[in-house]
């Protein structure tokens, strides 16, 4: 595993073998992420400027997870650096009468970025080895070759010029039951409590073999798999705000030249 998180292709993922409360590549508290927050968003605020006015990059950000692990969270934080006029985030629901009668792909390759954006998948193709698997809504056989397509379709968008960087946020069981509680307890966060929240919790151990399956068949060099320790909020927001960062600014863009030379202004 590389910094910040990031597997090789084809690397062996054990979930438990990695600390959800950790804090690797960060030597500092709290406080010293915090402090760099504003630098941070404008970095965010001035790449994506230079990445719309540019329009030839696409940017594709694709958060998993456990439920509460911090998905909109994440959503919150990369959006406060970003222009909504190019950016977006979309979020993946039960699939619609009209989604289940194509494949599984269909509505996903219909709101990946074009050229100049960025789009926030909260939950994505991955739903489809994820619960599918684990409530065996398809036969086996039918969810084990989607790996291989993922990994075709995410080879596909790469080549046509998207960007892919996908994150694991990785939380504890029971940093999932004081964040459960939390909602339970406080009534502005009730809506978010759904009790069939309580039954996926009880599957636990079958979504972490299959978040491990997917992890470890589907980081390629292309779209790698970023696993970051998620208990502590502060620093899964910056470890993906600091990988955003550092991607955007290897794109090496530049602002386009105009012709000024006839323009008069009256």
């Amino acid at each position: 595993m590389n910094k910040w998180g990031k597997l090789k292709s084809g690397e062996p993922v054990r979930l438990r073998d990695i600390d959800p409360a950790a804090t690797p590549d960060f030597h500092g508290s709290k406080e010293d992420a915090e402090k760099k927050r504003p630098k941070m968003r404008t970095a965010l605020e001035d790449l994506q400027e230079l990445m719309w006015a540019e329009h030839r990059r696409r940017l594709l950000i694709v958060l998993q997870g456990m439920d509460t692990s911090g998905k909109d969270g994440v959503v919150r934080y990369l959006m406060d650096g970003f222009n909504a006029a190019s950016a977006r985030a979309v979020s993946f629901k039960k699939p619609t009468t009209p989604e289940v009668e194509h494949d599984f792909l269909w509505r996903i390759h219909a709101l990946v970025p074009g050229d100049g954006e960025i789009v926030i998948f909260n939950r994505s193709q991955y739903e489809d080895v994820l619960i599918v698997r684990v409530h065996d809504l398809v036969p086996e056989a039918v969810w084990r070759k989607r790996y291989q397509q993922i990994r075709d379709f995410e080879r596909m968008l790469s080549e046509s010029g998207t960007k892919i960087l996908k994150f694991f946020l990785h939380i504890s069981r029971d940093e999932q039951k004081e964040r459960l509680q939390a909602r339970v307890a406080d009534p502005r966060k009730r809506w978010k409590f759904n009790h069939g929240d309580l039954d996926e919790r009880k599957l636990w151990n079958e979504y972490t073999k299959a978040y491990e399956d997917a992890l470890e068949k589907t980081s390629t060099a292309e779209a790698p798999w970023y696993v970051v320790p998620s208990d502590r909020k502060w620093y899964r927001n910056y470890v993906i705000g600091s990988v955003v960062i550092e991607t955007m600014k290897k794109f090496g863009m530049s602002y386009p030249e105009i012709e000024l030379s006839d323009v008069v202004i009256e």
